[in-house]
């Protein structure tokens, strides 16, 4: 018996588009993969060139490096300007070291924190006169240097001029960066230089080593921390610049802004995660303003700490990245996320889906079983002598509908007493 031409367009067709949708499974996957895959090249807004924060930046870079991550760094004008850049989406910057007490949750809604990793205190060094920090005891008329335009020094020294009540209308100010600033205090060119900058920056390590220039001690410390929690309260000791010569001559109270380290909301956490273990590896030594292990913290001062920064600080670096490679990690990891969604559907689809296909087989073989049925009934219905011709044509279609039917071992036994039965129908036709 020929099989209809119609029932074999129809399974070839069902069979192209079966191959076309496995093909495309492979490449939908894969680009799925790809676009969940982190960045390659990410971009760190620093500071000035040979500044402490292109120094951390560099440092950063190199053991992002380790892990084939290529980390572009961009000088800035400093702090605010790091800030600006990590807020305007076509600047391509990502992550950027900003100085504490420059932003807000509402200034910035897209940024996010890693946490703190280090103090930057507020330092003042001057020459040539005698200066107390209360209001009364600020110079006027004098050469003072408050960093350059776009930096958190300039920020953070003119907030603190106002809450003192001076009016920095009354001095000569100049935007200067801290090395050059330093070169104009020792030649003499400037009274005075306001610095935020961490221990380890040249220009505050020549400065207290200086003979002639003096360093003020913040006898209200308490208070500017009070006023602006932002602010932490630190204490450099007597001698520790110089032991030898004493410098500095006397114990300094200073305060100090944290340091911290800011992303951009969507950057992909396996890199935040890198960031963070670059941070733990640069940071976390002591020194002198800080105990060995003290950062990075988990402190989100100006804006959020990050849902990943906050996972790190409870449980450490996720299980796969701490004995895989970081990109079979991430593959691993974004695998992960794409399966486990599809085996919660395809588990209980797995269970069900036997029962569905034998339900569907048997529903196939008992349609036909009541079309038998039927036409068995018009043969009873009908007189000795009137013809059949129609029914045995309706049998002939039934028996070739039977004879296409695939089923598996399972549902054989059902399809061949059907075949019997339409047989015995076929013999009841032929008696007439």
């Amino acid at each position: 018996m020929l099989p209809d031409p119609k029932d074999t367009g129809r399974r070839r067709l069902h069979r192209t588009v079966a191959l076309l949708l496995v093909a495309l499974l492979p490449l939908a996957l894969t680009a799925t993969f790809w676009r969940s895959m982190p960045p390659r090249n990410v971009t760190m807004a620093t500071g000035t060139a040979g500044g402490a924060y292109e120094a951390i930046g560099q440092r950063y870079r190199a053991i992002l490096a380790r892990h084939g991550v290529r980390l572009e760094l961009v000088n800035t004008s400093g702090a605010v300007d790091n800030l600006a850049r990590l807020r305007d989406p076509r600047s391509r910057v990502s992550v950027a070291l900003v100085q504490g007490g420059i932003t807000s949750e509402t200034e910035s809604p897209g940024i996010q924190s890693l946490g703190t990793v280090g103090y930057e205190p507020v330092w003042v060094f001057y020459r040539g006169f005698e200066l107390s920090t209360t209001t009364t005891g600020w110079p006027k008329g004098k050469r003072v240097n408050v960093g350059p335009e776009g930096s958190g020094t300039r920020q953070l020294s003119l907030d603190m001029l106002g809450v003192l009540g001076v009016d920095p209308g009354t001095m000569r100010l100049s935007g200067l960066d801290g090395d050059a600033a330093a070169d104009a205090l020792l030649r003499g060119e400037i009274d005075m230089v306001m610095l935020v900058a961490s221990w380890e920056v040249p220009a505050v390590r020549r400065l207290l080593t200086a003979e002639r220039i003096k360093v003020a001690s913040f006898a209200r410390a308490d208070a500017h921390v009070a006023l602006r929690p932002y602010l932490s309260k630190v204490i450099l000791p007597q001698g520790v610049a110089d032991l030898a010569h004493n410098r500095p001559p006397t114990e300094l109270a200073l305060v100090a802004p944290k340091m911290s380290l800011l992303v951009r909301a969507d950057l992909h956490p396996a890199i935040q995660h890198l960031l963070l273990q670059a941070a733990a590896e640069v940071h976390a030594s002591p020194g002198v303003f800080q105990r060995a292990g003290e950062f990075p913290a988990p402190e989100p001062f100006d804006v959020p700490l990050s849902e990943t920064a906050s996972n790190y600080y409870k449980s450490g670096s996720p299980f796969l990245q701490r004995y895989l490679p970081f990109w079979i990690a991430a593959l691993a990891s974004q695998m992960l996320i794409l399966l486990i969604p599809l085996l919660g559907i395809a588990y209980p689809l797995l269970r069900v889906a036997p029962g569905l296909y034998g339900w569907g087989m048997r529903r196939r073989i008992y349609r036909l079983y009541g079309e038998l049925r039927f036409l068995d009934a018009q043969l009873d219905a009908r007189d000795r002598g009137a013809p059949v011709d129609d029914l045995r044509a309706e049998l002939d279609r039934l028996e070739r509908n039977a004879n296409r039917m695939h089923t598996p071992l399972a549902f054989s036994q059902m399809l061949f007493i059907l075949r019997d039965h339409i047989n015995l129908v076929r013999g009841r036709l032929d008696r007439r």
